[in-house]
């Protein structure tokens, strides 16, 4: 049986050699000496070893160097709040007073009965004068002045107790006022005017905390410290005399003009966050910081000795893990850039037009040449390149400007 005539039978000859025709101009390399891609300019930067400042980031907590609990130490009822919360405080300085009429009634009632006593002293001091020369001449019995010596002897003891019931109940009066331990900020009062304050249990009426200097408490994870432990033995790092110095940043990155050192480092990990705690010991002449802030601390003043540090931007991120490309020689002469796998180590500040940079570890030697500009013209492995200077106008094989990408 025949086919039916189509026209779709009329323009497939036509279709088929356009079809030709394209795919013999896509398969013909655009410009270039031999019809090729044009090599893609490049800015490279030669690896050098130089000795490299690294920080540190960690997240903090500020907590008062000092904080204290204000506690009743008697019972009574306040009377007067001294103080304003949540404002600074001198040490010394009255936040608190109880009614202290029932210790000014027992301080009269225990200096009445020192009076008595020291009364009842002088009596059996006369007593025993008396009966002395009585026994001397036989009127009166041994036994007699001996009582007499022993009435004295419990009168004087009375005098002493009683005295130091005068003493208890002045202290007692004394802690109707209460005043603040240490100078800082003064916390929330627990306690208001007309309530009872309990030398017990119930017997917290504020807290102060020093806010200047602050603590803030960091932790190093275990394995990182470790890390950094054995690089120190193996002199790949090497810290700043005495210790790290202490740079702060907010919440949300912004730098903080409160400086510190480190000065304390737990010897054991925390069982519930497999850290070793830190601490800075932190100025807070500005009154950046208050107790309970969560901030960024920046640990500074370490070196790498001879490390090998390039721009981030340099360092691409590959199906394989990281790598760089690295300018080297053509099989038929000119430049390729060829990728160099690599593994990083911390950010660094550098110097120059770019202030970030990473440290690597492995996959550089010293004379390398690292394509930092122009990554995103190298469209496979073992392109052809032009190398020139950093910061320097891209050009093309021509000498004029690439095109941008």
């Amino acid at each position: 049986m025949t086919q039916p005539f189509s026209h779709r039978h009329l323009l497939m000859p036509g279709l088929v050699v356009t079809a030709i025709a394209l795919l013999s101009s896509c398969s013909k390399p655009a410009g270039g000496p031999a019809g090729g891609m044009p090599p893609a300019a490049v800015g490279v930067l030669k690896a050098a070893p130089a000795d490299v400042a690294v920080d540190y980031e960690y997240v903090g907590q500020v907590a008062g160097s000092r904080e204290v609990e204000v506690r009743a130490r008697v019972n009574g009822i306040v009377e007067q709040r001294l103080f304003a919360e949540g404002q600074p405080v001198k040490a010394g300085q009255p936040l608190y007073r109880l009614d202290n009429a029932p210790y000014k009634a027992q301080l009269a009632v225990a200096e009445a009965a020192l009076a008595q006593t020291t009364a009842r002293v002088k009596q059996a001091e006369r007593d025993a004068a008396r009966l002395k020369p009585l026994v001397e001449s036989q009127s009166a019995s041994q036994r007699d002045l001996d009582n007499a010596l022993s009435a004295l002897d419990i009168a004087r003891a009375d005098v002493k107790a009683a005295e130091a019931r005068i003493a208890e109940t002045r202290i007692n009066l004394g802690y109707t006022d209460i005043r603040a331990p240490i100078s800082g900020v003064t916390g929330r009062a627990l306690k208001v005017e007309g309530s009872l304050a309990g030398s017990g249990e119930d017997s917290l009426l504020t807290t102060i905390a020093q806010v200047d200097p602050v603590y803030v408490n960091f932790g190093v994870g275990e394995a990182e410290y470790l890390r950094l432990k054995r690089e120190l033995a193996e002199g790949k790092l090497r810290l700043p005399t005495g210790s790290y110095q202490v740079a702060l940043l907010s919440s949300d990155g912004s730098p903080l003009k409160s400086t510190g050192r480190i000065d304390f480092q737990d010897y054991r990990t925390d069982a519930g966050t497999g850290s070793f705690g830190m601490r800075a010991n932190v100025a807070n002449g500005y009154h950046e910081l208050a107790p309970g802030q969560f901030v960024r601390v920046r640990l500074t003043g370490a070196l790498r000795p001879q490390a090998i540090a390039v721009p981030q931007r340099a360092v691409l991120d590959g199906a394989q893990g990281k790598f760089v490309y690295v300018v080297s020689p053509g099989d038929k002469g000119g430049f390729v850039a060829l990728p160099r796998p690599v593994k990083v180590g911390e950010w660094v500040r550098l110097s120059g037009l770019d202030s970030n940079g990473w440290v690597i570890r492995e996959g550089l030697k010293p004379g390398d040449d690292v394509v930092v500009d122009g990554t995103a013209r190298i469209f496979f492995p073992g392109a052809p390149v032009i190398p020139g200077p950093l910061g320097a106008a891209p050009a093309t094989a021509a000498g004029q400007p690439a095109a941008a990408h």
